[in-house]
């Protein structure tokens, strides 16, 4: 009966209440059971009492004078008392335990009380199974960078990429606008189900507007741009790609694979090299039509054939893996940058100084190119990117003011002409080639922000055809393992973007359409992460 009256308690009110519920009724001599049951009637109570002896004598005893038999009868005994005294104590000490007076204790039953007493006490059974181990979360590898202000990072699932990269090989182009995850909820469900309805009935019946509207044609191109260093570093470093190198043109080819696929077979895709002088297109041309001999042979001759037009021969080896993709593929090679010695003049006089036939052969649109260095969207890459990578030739330059400002002009001058002669070699090979697309792969520091050679392509674009619907979201720049220091932060986390004073808000420009890496980033690269897609 106490074990009963116990498990009753317990349920019905809080243990210490319960508790001192049956100790009272213990010590008082009442029944649990009977303490928990329904009331019962004065007549139940008459004829019955806790130890089932008559409470009122049927003989007529009630009616004794001096009433000393009843009181002796309702009084228990000292063994009573002694015995009910014995039995809460032991009430008690099984509760404070943990335990119940007519079992033992479970398995499943709670811990003693003294092991509440440490809230930061670690249960056995809590460690972790991995021996200690550090295992990271699993992070996505491609991230698309919205144009909120300031810009986010929306993540996409592995599953998701191979989808993204065909519709940019379809022509598809990036939104440059904020993305708005557009799904079905109460506040929406009536406007999709009446006017989706109706658009949905105008395309098939060919009124409506095409998804792809204005994204193809004979005036239509696009163009995608990869930034890499090619220097093995934070996610393409051999520590996390168990040990193999050139991380930048795995990725770079394993994108390219995605992306000129729906193109296949349509022989109107180039791959533009933006570190390949101009005089280096018939080394790239030569490679491309090699079918005798070894391909390690066309691959020395390739390599000495641009080193020969002053490229930097460990770069030519750094894409190899892009140039026999091209090669397999059946993808045009085109040579982007400025000769060296044109540089070179221009590093040391100017713009000025370069001969006007060069600057020709660089410069399509020379109005354009001139009135957009006026520009105050152009005005803050130019100061917050562009000029970030300059430093003075030498220690006494350095010190001469005067000298600092005409190297930071003749810099400024050899970047954009670098800049305007990749978007007017690329636009011109993609301008006769209806539906085209070209990718490139340029350094981080020429595509980042978006006032490289892949801010100028729609303007050249406009100037070599009137007619081209090419736009700023029909170009895609995507970089490739980027770290902090080459997104110009001062931080572990990535830069993205310039323009956060409330004067340039107008002109804040995100530092590219998306971000792509080798291995899973540190989640202190990553800053304001949104959702997975």
């Amino acid at each position: 009966m106490v074990e009963v009256a116990i498990i009753l308690s317990s349920k019905m009110m809080s243990p210490w209440r319960s508790t001192l519920l049956i100790i009272s009724l213990l010590i008082s001599g009442s029944s649990p059971v009977d303490a928990f049951a329904p009331p019962r009637s004065r007549t139940d109570v008459q004829r019955t009492h806790h130890n089932h002896t008559p409470l009122f004598s049927q003989s007529g005893q009630e009616d004794e004078p001096d009433g000393r038999r009843r009181q002796q009868q309702s009084l228990p005994s000292r063994r009573d008392v002694l015995h009910r005294s014995a039995s809460a104590s032991t009430v008690v000490a099984t509760i404070l335990a943990g335990g119940t007076t007519a079992s033992p204790r479970s398995a499943s039953a709670l811990p003693p009380l003294a092991s509440f007493s440490n809230p930061f006490a670690v249960d056995a059974s809590s460690r972790s199974a991995n021996g200690g181990a550090y295992i990271p979360a699993k992070r996505c590898t491609a991230y698309l960078v919205d144009a909120t202000i300031p810009p986010s990072l929306i993540p996409y699932r592995a599953s998701r990429e191979a989808a993204i990269l065909k519709a940019l090989g379809e022509g598809g182009g990036t939104v440059k606008s904020p993305f708005v995850e557009d799904e079905l909820n109460l506040n929406n469900f009536m406007q999709k189900a009446v006017f989706g309805s109706i658009d949905t009935v105008k395309q098939v019946v060919g009124q409506g507007e095409s998804p792809r509207a204005g994204r193809s044609g004979a005036n239509y191109q696009s163009f995608v741009f990869m930034g890499a260093n090619f220097d093995d570093t934070y996610t393409a470093s051999p520590e996390k790609m168990s040990g193999e190198t050139n991380a930048d043109a795995a990725l770079a080819v394993g994108l390219l694979t995605d992306i000129c696929k729906p193109r296949e077979r349509a022989g109107n895709t180039a791959i533009g090299l933006a570190f390949a002088p101009r005089d280096g297109q018939g080394a790239l041309d030569d490679y491309l039509t090699s079918n005798n001999g070894s391909e390690e042979e066309a691959e020395r001759l390739v390599v000495e054939g641009l080193k020969a037009a002053g490229a930097n021969e460990g770069l030519a080896e750094r894409h190899l893996p892009i140039l026999r993709f091209a090669k397999k593929k059946r993808c045009a090679m085109l040579a982007l940058a400025p000769n060296p010695s044109d540089l070179d003049t221009v590093r040391k006089g100017g713009l000025q100084s370069l001969d006007p036939s060069r600057r020709e052969a660089y410069v399509a649109d020379a109005q354009g190119f001139i009135a957009l260095t006026q520009e105050r969207k152009f005005k803050l890459y130019a100061d917050k990117s562009l000029l970030k990578d300059f430093s003075p030739s030498s220690d006494s330059a350095a010190k001469d003011e005067s000298a600092v400002k005409a190297e930071q002009g003749n810099f400024f001058a050899e970047r954009i002409l670098v800049h305007e002669a990749c978007a007017t070699a690329a636009a011109a090979w993609a301008t006769s080639r209806p539906d085209s697309l070209v990718v490139t792969v340029a350094p981080i520091p020429d595509v980042r922000f978006m006032g490289g050679a892949n801010g100028r392509v729609p303007r050249v674009m406009r100037y070599l055809n009137t007619e081209s619907l090419v736009d700023e979201e029909a170009v895609t720049t995507i970089l490739l393992n980027p770290n902090a220091r080459e997104t110009l932060s001062e931080s572990k986390f990535l830069r993205l973007e310039i323009g956060t004073a409330p004067n340039n808000w107008t002109y804040q420009t995100k530092v590219a359409d998306y971000l792509w890496f080798s291995s899973m980033p540190k989640v202190n690269m990553l800053p304001r992460m949104m959702n997975e897609q």
